[in-house]
């Protein structure tokens, strides 16, 4: 079972979670092997994305998880 986990959601007021767009309840979680390719993983999420324009960034908040099932 993969342990190590990223959640992520949206601060709050952010215009995406208006009700017609994500909703003030929205989140993704991603699961991994290790903390190793958790922390890996998160680095390369908390990179501009390619495709923004220059100036735009995404408003996400990323989380460090962990399950408590082993």
């Amino acid at each position: 079972m993969k342990k190590f986990g990223i959640k992520v959601s949206l601060p709050n007021g952010d215009t995406m979670s208006a009700a017609h767009l994500l909703g003030d309840e929205w989140e993704s979680t991603r699961w991994f092997a290790d903390e190793k390719l958790r922390d890996e993983a998160l680095a390369e999420m908390k990179q501009q994305p390619p495709y923004y324009r220059k100036g735009d960034t995404p408003t996400v908040v990323y989380e460090k998880i962990e399950s408590e099932n082993t």
